[in-house]
């Protein structure tokens, strides 16, 4: 993606409100490469500090939400971002002071990965604030990118082949007037498709990459969409570009060695 380019000075501008990974293959260490790695100038509101490697989360603290606010109004204040990528939220106070701050906003593209469940197990986010989440967050996005096991709690039943992700991701966008992208990695198999309905079904198939290092793509791909929508590409441009640089960055990690768990992607594919 090409975000700066020529005598054009101000790169576009996307603010990440996510949890902090120390081991950086997630949250918002991810956002930052993904956004960067494409050209863009990342901001971020970190709202939570986890403990956490590629073996797994052992702890999670989350920031009071008057903390996490004054980090979104300071970033929307001075840098007017292009996109919001929203990933971690964790508490409903949290939710509902980033609604309210991207509300007062008039906010522009933003995309949510509504953080549940950690690879490990963990539960990211309680029942109260992914209620507060549906209710006040959804209404203000253009996308949302929930994984099988997201859409199957959003959705109450579960979803287990490609035919019933289309009819998920319709119900979705019928029931919050957004954009659904459901990501099929989870599904057994040689491809992975994804499905995107914004009004109409989009799948978007790729070749499976056998790897050990997927810890972040969820965080990577709304982040990549997320600059591609800053960049002022079109939904389904921005998710075919980002699913793109996704398959490049897992690529790119299949033979890289950082720690002894599930590995990050490599962000920077076309700099090895």
């Amino acid at each position: 993606m090409d975000g700066f380019q020529g005598a054009a000075m101000r790169p576009p501008v996307v603010l990440s409100i996510a949890g902090s990974d120390p081991s950086g293959g997630a949250g918002i260490q991810a956002d930052t490469k993904t956004v960067s790695a494409l050209g863009g100038y990342a901001a971020t509101a970190i709202t939570a500090v986890t403990v956490q490697n590629t073996r797994g989360v052992t702890a999670v603290e989350y920031l009071p939400a008057a903390l996490v606010v004054a980090q979104i109004d300071a970033v929307l204040d001075d840098l007017h971002p292009d996109a919001v990528k929203i990933g971690m939220t964790g508490t409903a106070a949290i939710v509902r002071s980033v609604a309210a701050a991207l509300r007062g906003y008039g906010s522009p593209c933003v995309v949510l990965d509504p953080v549940a469940v950690s690879t490990s197990g963990r539960a990211l986010i309680e029942e109260e604030a992914l209620a507060a989440l549906c209710d006040e967050v959804f209404p203000l996005c253009r996308l949302v990118t929930p994984n099988l096991n997201e859409a199957e709690r959003l959705l109450g039943h579960p979803v287990t082949t490609v035919e019933e992700m289309e009819q998920g991701a319709e119900e979705l966008f019928r029931r919050y007037g957004c954009a659904f992208l459901v990501k099929g990695g989870h599904l057994a198999g040689d491809r992975m498709t994804d499905v995107l309905c914004d009004g109409a079904i989009s799948r978007f198939d790729s070749p499976r990459i056998a790897t050990g290092n997927l810890h972040g793509t969820g965080c990577t791909l709304s982040s990549a969409i997320a600059t591609g929508l800053a960049s002022g590409r079109t939904l389904r441009e921005a998710v075919g570009q980002g699913k793109a640089y996704m398959d490049r960055a897992i690529a790119a990690a299949r033979d890289l060695h950082i720690g002894s768990g599930n590995g990050p992607l490599w962000h920077f594919p076309d700099r090895r």
